[in-house]
């Protein structure tokens, strides 16, 4: 039987903001090609879980490692750990957090030319290659104001896919989305996974998915339970 190699591991994570536990022994394995969805109550500690692995939050004790990158609990990422984590992982935050004095082209230009250093006209063409694939290429040169919703929402996975990252994090992306909209995501997002890539996407939406995702797991007080 063959091995899969795991893309994302995690192991005896705890996370802890004064007294009040956020993760509490969290331990995960992801394949390349897996979907996974995360649900939970607000508070459960599902949204701290994704800003672990990306490295926004720090904790306390554990491993997360991504790709090629290593983060230890308790310690100090390094610049070249960082600047490894940040070609490993893609995060589309909850309400886009798209920059609003660039243009949609320029937003998913923007790690590629300032974190990658690749050249403008390299980042632009990938740029609109996947703004072109995600559906949104007419809106290149829109203003983050001047996007729907969904458009915004498209600009941001083009935009966190622009490094070509083998792990996609997703923080409740359906929620702001009418019930068509949510399947048209879940599509686009198992096309994501068909093509290798991990996915994993924190949700309320228990029908998206038992519909769309590979696995599904549920994080209470801090620690997962496989459903």
């Amino acid at each position: 039987m063959a091995v899969t190699a795991h893309v994302l591991s995690i192991r005896g994570v705890e996370l802890a903001r004064g007294s009040r536990v956020l993760l509490s022994q969290v331990n995960l394995d992801a394949a390349p090609g897996e979907l996974i969805a995360l649900l939970g109550p607000s508070g459960s500690g599902k949204t701290t879980m994704l800003r672990a692995i990306a490295g926004l939050d720090p904790f306390q004790r554990g491993q997360i490692v991504v790709g090629e990158a290593r983060m230890e609990g308790g310690a100090v990422a390094s610049r070249d750990e960082l600047r490894r984590l940040r070609r490993s992982v893609g995060f589309v935050f909850q309400f886009h957090c798209l920059f609003e004095h660039l243009s949609a082209l320029q937003n998913v230009c923007l790690a590629p030319v300032n974190v990658a250093r690749r050249p403008q006209h390299d980042a632009e063409r990938t740029a609109r290659e996947l703004l072109r694939e995600l559906g949104v290429e007419a809106r290149a040169d829109a203003w983050p104001r001047a996007l729907s919703g969904g458009e915004a929402q498209r600009v941001a996975i083009a935009r966190a896919l622009a490094m070509n990252p083998p792990v996609l994090l997703m923080d409740e992306p359906m929620a702001s989305l009418d019930q068509s909209r949510r399947a048209e995501l879940g599509k686009l997002l198992q096309r994501l996974a068909g093509a290798g890539r991990t996915l994993l996407v924190t949700t309320h939406d228990e029908t998206f998915a038992r519909t769309f995702a590979t696995r599904i797991l549920t994080i209470v007080d801090g620690r997962i339970e496989v459903v």
